[in-house]
């Protein structure tokens, strides 16, 4: 949250050089507050893990935040109980009148298909399409940004060698972006993915701002020039424990060949239990999103949002 100090306080200039959010008394005595209405179109498979994950990222803020989960209709859910996705998913059909000050479309196991042969794909771009709207910044995460960058800008994901897993570090681009303020000048995210995005295809894109990078997983944050669209290749909502789970799947299907996840494991030692060092920068990064990219931006009426 912001502080809130006199107009013509000299530390104010200093304080936004340094990008520090700052809000002057007449901005303040002026703004009006309301809870904020986010969308999470949960297409992971263990949905009540995912949900979860996210939530506890979106409840770390002052800012009242109310949630509409939501599932595709065009896709059976096999990993989560009926009565669960009964009792609190909603779809398209049910919420397409509505408009939110943000959403979240997680990832999905199902990168090494092409987009078009999911089979909620035209469901999805539906979604999509209907995001520009009625909602005013969504964040894509890791497969969700492949799509969300195919979908809005023509970006392909192509094939990767080897799957990309583990906890890898990354750096800033663009400096005094204000998603990432507060970041350190080092951080580190997980990723979990067979396929990725080329960074000067990105760069090509003149609505694209390539935020973050790391040398051994690729691109990692993209946001369009308006902040209304953003990407986020990795898994920064995983708990300390998401990626071993998932290299035990691996290993059942996989054998020997399974990739054991980078930078993970103490002394690579799968019985040890992994050091939990991206939960910070992963709140501050939907912290800076829920601030900076839907509270400050979004109009009061959201009927006013187009």
């Amino acid at each position: 949250m912001p502080i809130k100090i006199p107009d013509t306080l000299p530390a104010a200039r200093i304080l936004q050089e340094e990008n520090i959010f700052v809000m002057t008394n007449k901005r303040a005595e002026t703004q009006d507050i309301r809870p904020l209405k986010i969308l999470l179109l949960n297409l992971m498979p263990k949905k009540v893990e995912t949900e979860t994950q996210f939530l506890r990222l979106l409840s770390n803020s002052p800012l009242q935040v109310d949630i509409d989960l939501l599932q595709m209709a065009s896709h059976e859910s096999k990993n989560t109980s009926q009565e669960h996705l009964i009792a609190f998913y909603k779809v398209f059909d049910d919420v397409k009148n509505n408009k939110y000050d943000g959403m979240i479309i997680t990832g999905a196991p199902v990168e090494r298909m092409a987009f078009e042969e999911v089979d909620y794909w035209d469901e999805l771009c539906t979604i999509m399409e209907w995001s520009k709207t009625h909602v005013w910044s969504t964040i894509h995460i890791c497969w969700g940004a492949q799509a969300g960058l195919y979908y809005h800008y023509g970006i392909n994901k192509y094939d990767l060698e080897n799957k990309i897993t583990g906890v890898f570090h990354h750096h800033a681009l663009v400096q005094k972006h204000p998603l990432l303020r507060g970041y350190d000048d080092f951080y580190y995210a997980p990723h979990s993915r067979y396929t990725g995005i080329k960074r000067e295809d990105v760069e090509k894109c003149e609505d694209l701002d390539l935020l973050t990078y790391s040398e051994d997983a690729g691109v990692h944050i993209v946001s369009s020039k308006d902040g209304r669209k953003i990407f986020v290749t990795g898994h920064s909502e995983y708990d300390r424990t998401t990626l071993a789970g998932e290299y035990e799947r691996d290993e059942k299907k996989e054998g020997s060949a399974a990739p054991m996840p980078q930078n993970y494991f103490v002394d690579d030692a799968t019985d040890s239990i992994p050091p939990l060092v991206w939960r910070a920068h992963a709140s501050l990064l939907f912290s800076n999103w829920l601030n900076y990219f839907v509270y400050q931006q979004t109009p009061f009426n959201l009927e006013d949002l187009k």
